[in-house]
């Protein structure tokens, strides 16, 4: 909780002190997180998935303080993007994991994929306040 959720909490509220007059957030987190408590996760990914919840959270709870002072939260949420050390970790904790992910969705994003998503988010000139990367379960 001190990493998903209080950090950023707090970087999000020094962030928004400094910014002049307007800003973009970005949070970035998993589908497993988004969606947590809506589907179910893997017991492994639970922890983070439930400290990024409450991270989310926190900070849409701080979204009309955000408005007022000109600050957008804009939350990009991914599957399990393949290439990344979490995917390889989760893969070794259950073998097949990313083959199985990937032909159920069709198709996992990359880290590049995903990457070019949270750059859109920052800096299109009017976001959607949540961009999914990869298919939702």
């Amino acid at each position: 909780m001190r990493l998903n959720r209080d950090a950023q909490v707090r970087l999000a509220e020094l962030a928004v002190g400094a910014m002049a007059g307007s800003g973009r957030i970005v949070f970035v987190t998993s589908h497993e997180a988004h969606f947590f408590g809506e589907h179910p996760t893997l017991p492994e990914y639970e922890p983070v998935a439930a400290s990024k919840h409450a991270g989310e959270r926190a900070l849409r709870e701080r979204q009309s303080d955000f408005t007022r002072r000109g600050v957008d939260l804009v939350v990009v949420s991914g599957d399990l993007i393949d290439g990344t050390i979490t995917a390889k970790l989760l893969d070794r904790v259950r073998p097949g994991l990313i083959k199985a992910r990937r032909d159920e969705a069709g198709y996992l994003p990359t880290v590049e994929d995903f990457a070019a998503r949270v750059a859109d988010a920052a800096l299109a000139p009017d976001p959607a306040e949540i961009i999914f990367v990869g298919e939702t379960r």
